[in-house]
């Protein structure tokens, strides 16, 4: 009888004790109105990109390109002390040289309400072992 009133909260994202009071405003605006222009402006760059390459070397080698960036998109270190870079992906897009206000104002390793992954709770979710948030890395 009483396994029949336990709910079970592990892996649901609208428990706000463990994952903050859940807002449909951040869903649609962004943090500041110049996020859209700048992701819009991307997303044009990079399709010109790609018409280009079509146009020069053929429709072959931008799917090429496409399939190499989801494979390095998807390399990921196991969660705990040292994070995924994605140094591979970075290095084919030509993010290396770009500086952006997240690289030296926004790092969430700095923050005073950081709390260290749980390793074995990690890998437990990637396996599929268990549910919920791979990393809750803020309380």
């Amino acid at each position: 009888m009483d396994s029949e009133k336990i709910i079970s909260l592990e892996g649901r994202r609208d428990d706000p004790l463990r994952y903050g009071i859940h807002g449909v405003k951040s869903d649609i605006i962004e943090a500041h109105p110049l996020q859209s222009a700048y992701r819009d402006a991307k997303l044009r760059e990079e399709d010109m990109k790609k018409k280009v390459l079509t146009h020069t070397y053929g429709a072959a080698f931008p799917m090429k390109m496409e399939l190499d960036r989801q494979i390095l998109s998807k390399f990921q270190r196991p969660p705990g002390a040292i994070p995924s870079s994605f140094l591979g992906l970075e290095a084919m897009t030509g993010d290396l040289d770009g500086f952006g206000f997240e690289d030296y104002l926004n790092d969430p390793r700095d923050s005073e309400s950081f709390r260290p992954a749980d390793m074995h709770h990690g890998m437990e979710v990637r396996l599929g072992l268990s549910k919920g948030p791979t990393c809750p890395s803020f309380m």
